[in-house]
């Protein structure tokens, strides 16, 4: 069946879409053991195409005697398969962003680029949803080992996002939760090369790396030595969100010879529209300035509203939305 729906996801974009499956699987405990459901990820060109799959996959969920679930949200549309009660294929069906014409730089925009980073995506579906429905390209960073790490990591690959890992490490801060699996002080260049391998087998299609937390890890020149040498190696780059001001991050990737960057503007500190755009206009003046700056956020509602609103505006003053990529030295 998976290659049936392979084989109509190919005519219907005349063979050129990426077709991606991913086996999900998961203990249903009792007699009936572990069930294995097939992700199949397609991207689509068009919204004719989308219809024309919608109903092949309909004549094939009839072949099979299945019951076929039709959702669709923040430019995704979902196709989920079921027998008995248990799901057996999700198709995540993706229509790229299409690039728009966007005016040109203002005088005295000096060919400003402004980086939005969205983290901490993959645990749930509605604020990944929510942030594909924006109508501009992000550099999306998702925290691995959660249970939708890889479908948001796929989804917005295929949508045209970048995406990062969002690493998680150790912080300085009292009373905040060490992640189940994060890079800490002690740690040698074995344990770092494992945990780094393991978090990106969950976050496919992942370009480079931010962290998550960090404040005691990125300030341990020890720490930041071990793993700028891993990220060279498999050719990440790095940016540093700078949850502390003691961070030696940035200049170890340096020394790695890792493309890097650091983040400029926290967005959603306090997170409320008139403060949220008043941190994104601070981000366009900091990229007029200097070229370029990067500005991290979250999924929240207010942020993702305020993108929505303020982003416009800023194109319409020259600024020029970029991917992290794009600003790495």
């Amino acid at each position: 069946m998976t290659n049936e729906i392979v084989a109509a996801a190919q005519r219907v974009t005349q063979h050129k879409s990426d077709v991606t499956i991913r086996p999900e699987i998961f203990d249903i405990g009792g007699t009936h053991g572990r069930i294995v459901p097939d992700d199949v990820y397609v991207t689509l060109g068009s919204a004719e195409q989308a219809k024309t799959l919608a109903q092949a996959l309909d004549d094939i969920a009839r072949r099979h005697k299945l019951r076929i679930l039709e959702t669709a949200s923040g430019g995704v549309l979902r196709f989920d398969f079921s027998s008995q009660g248990f799901r057996t294929h999700t198709v995540h069906a993706v229509t790229p962003v299409m690039a728009r014409s966007r005016p040109p730089a203002a005088r005295g925009a000096k060919n400003a680029r402004l980086v939005i980073i969205i983290d901490d995506l993959g645990h749930d579906r509605a604020s990944a949803d929510s942030l594909f429905g924006m109508p501009f390209p992000v550099t999306v960073s998702v925290l691995p080992h959660l249970p939708l790490s890889a479908a948001v990591a796929e989804e917005a690959y295929r949508r045209g996002d970048q995406v990062l890992l969002h690493l998680p490490m150790e912080s300085e801060a009292d009373g905040v939760k060490p992640e189940p699996i994060e890079l800490h002080a002690g740690m040698n260049s074995a344990q770092v090369e494992n945990s780094l391998a393991g978090m990106l087998d969950t976050v496919p299609h992942a370009m480079g790396v931010n962290n998550h937390q960090g404040s005691r890890a990125t300030a341990d020149p020890a720490l930041m030595a071990e793993l700028m040498p891993a990220l060279h190696e498999r050719g990440l780059f790095f940016i540093d969100s700078r949850t502390t001001a003691a961070t030696v991050a940035y200049d170890a990737a340096k020394r790695a010879g890792v493309p890097a960057a650091s983040r400029k503007v926290f967005l959603d500190d306090t997170p409320s529209r008139d403060a949220i755009l008043a941190q994104l206009n601070l981000a366009a003046r900091d990229a007029q300035r200097d070229g370029f700056a990067i500005a991290i956020g979250h999924p929240h509602p207010a942020t993702l509203a305020a993108l929505a609103e303020g982003v416009p505006r800023l194109e319409a003053r020259g600024i020029r939305l970029a991917f992290a990529s794009e600003v790495i030295q």
